[in-house]
């Protein structure tokens, strides 16, 4: 029997503690025992966004939270400025079109992050748009977008809002919610909250719940103001995800015992160890500009097919991580180091690679990558 291990940027791997709190026997999602579930998790969403505001919770995946983020905040023949340097950032744009929503695309060469200069002459060309959309880093790049210098340009234009997909980025490193005014930010269970997919939450400040209150796109499930009014008395509005939320709540507290600033600083220490062994190894990086602390994204070396690397590992070694997507396809190879993954799955993963680069041909010393990351991780001891 071959062991698996999880390094792809969602699914994460869950800690065995969540995995028995979700196997604990069912209850009703209208009993009192659930309430008091759920009010926890309004507190530790709170802390997790860091934001006075609710954060609500869909049975669904990131890009469930994505639609609602457009369907409940803008209308159709609205406008919106769509940042697409990947293949998450060109998702905004398909939902937008699919409501009837007008977009202005602001392409950004993939593995660069966009300029708070290149948004701010497009609002310049088009005063019309109402929303800027965007990722907090595009996961098939690994490139982190300027969100808080986006939040500044924002923060004054009553009637322009900030859209942000943080679903591979909330709890990895600091997205302050409020402080860097991020009007409505999403983000998925699979990712760094170590959780089946099944779960998308959204965030949305004050200004963008004034949005809420015109918005003429249809909704039914995915509808924000239904939803707040019954999180408020600790209810979903329909039939909660029982067994995914029970997760949460567990999840929730451990990130808070652990606090945000050591969680962070988890995520940096991992990142930096393997982008140490990358170097290391003779690699290059996909990601030009602010490489995402929860993954690394490697350019495949000349004459590999970075699809082979990702094949090698899973099939005969039992390592799953994550190809390129779209026109990265074959050209990168994407390792992820966020969620519940420690030191020794990041020296794992570099040593696997070692192994496979060689196999396929790109000859590198064994260990020189592990030594690189574990240098990092330990210290020269």
């Amino acid at each position: 029997m071959k062991k698996r291990y999880l390094m792809a940027p969602g699914p994460t791997p869950i800690s065995p503690q969540t995995l028995l709190a979700m196997a604990s026997p069912i209850i009703h999602h209208r009993a009192p025992e659930f309430a008091e579930v759920l009010a926890e998790i309004r507190q530790g969403l709170k802390y997790l966004y860091q934001t006075k505001n609710e954060v609500l919770i869909f049975a669904a995946s990131g890009t469930g939270a994505m639609e609602g983020a457009i369907t409940n905040t803008l209308s159709p023949d609205d406008t919106a400025l769509v940042v697409r340097g990947g293949k998450f950032g060109e998702r905004w744009g398909e939902i937008c079109e699919a409501y009837g929503v007008k977009v202005v695309n602001l392409d950004v060469e993939w593995g660069r992050a966009v300029t708070p200069a290149a948004v701010a002459e497009q609002l310049q060309l088009h005063p019309e748009i109402k929303a800027v959309c965007v990722q907090a880093h595009e996961t098939s790049t690994g490139v982190k977008h300027p969100v808080q210098e986006l939040g500044e340009l924002l923060k004054d234009r009553p009637g322009v809002i900030l859209i942000v997909d943080a679903i591979s980025a909330l709890g990895v490193y600091p997205l302050p919610m409020d402080e860097w005014h991020l009007d409505v930010l999403v983000t998925g269970s699979q990712k760094a909250l170590m959780l089946p997919p099944g779960l998308a939450f959204v965030g949305l400040s004050d200004k963008a719940w004034e949005f809420v209150k015109t918005s003429r796109c249809p909704k039914f499930y995915f509808n924000f103001a239904k939803e707040k009014k019954s999180l408020e008395k600790n209810q979903g509005a329909y039939t909660s995800a029982v067994s995914l939320m029970i997760g949460l709540k567990d999840v929730l507290a451990f990130i808070q015992q652990e606090t945000l600033e050591k969680t962070f600083a988890k995520h940096w220490l991992l990142s930096k160890a393997t982008k140490a062994a990358v170097a290391a190894l003779g690699l290059e990086l996909f990601s030009k500009d602010n490489p995402s602390e929860a993954l690394t994204a490697i350019q495949a070396p000349a004459g590999i097919d970075g699809q082979q690397v990702v094949k090698l590992l899973r099939e005969k070694y039992g390592i799953t991580i994550a190809g390129g997507q779209a026109q990265a396809k074959g050209k990168i190879f994407r390792i992820a180091h966020m969620g519940y993954i420690d030191s020794f799955d990041v020296i794992m993963a570099i040593a696997a690679l070692e192994v496979v680069l060689n196999e396929l041909g790109y000859k590198v010393e064994l260990g020189s990558g592990v030594r690189a990351a574990e240098q990092i991780l330990f210290g020269e001891a």
